[in-house]
């Protein structure tokens, strides 16, 4: 009996360490793309996996001509997030439609993913699922 607990006990930890983690793939909001949010070092990047107009959409709106010709898919949105407390911070996130880049934050709520970018005082944040 002691080993069926301590077993429930292990998978039930497993499935709240997953639940925890923000490491993945993630829906924006809109269902446009997927980004799939990965760790390196102590911080997390997040890169444009697929997007529903098809692979072959480029970065026309990047303010840097030489990065217009250069293929969304794989292009890193998220970058230099680092842990504090419950949200992941100080970090940066790129908006390919307009070409702009913001301060940027995440944070879980529950099965979903919150991403806020500021610029300056103002903020919006999108909620993401998970693939």
């Amino acid at each position: 009996m002691k080993k069926v607990i301590f077993s429930f006990f292990l998978a039930m930890m497993s499935v709240a360490g997953y639940a925890q983690s923000v490491v993945g793939k993630w829906v924006t909001e809109g269902g446009e793309s997927q980004v799939e949010i990965y760790q390196e070092g102590n911080k997390l990047n997040g890169k444009i996996v697929w997007l529903k107009k098809g692979d072959g959409q480029l970065d026309t709106h990047n303010p840097d001509k030489k990065l217009q010709s250069r293929k969304l898919v794989g292009t890193n949105i998220l970058t230099g997030l680092t842990k504090n407390e419950d949200k992941w911070e100080g970090g940066k996130i790129y908006n390919p439609k307009n070409g702009k880049t913001y301060k940027c934050s995440i944070w879980l709520e529950g099965n979903t993913l919150k991403v806020r970018g500021y610029l300056a005082m103002f903020y919006e944040t999108q909620t993401w699922t998970r693939k």
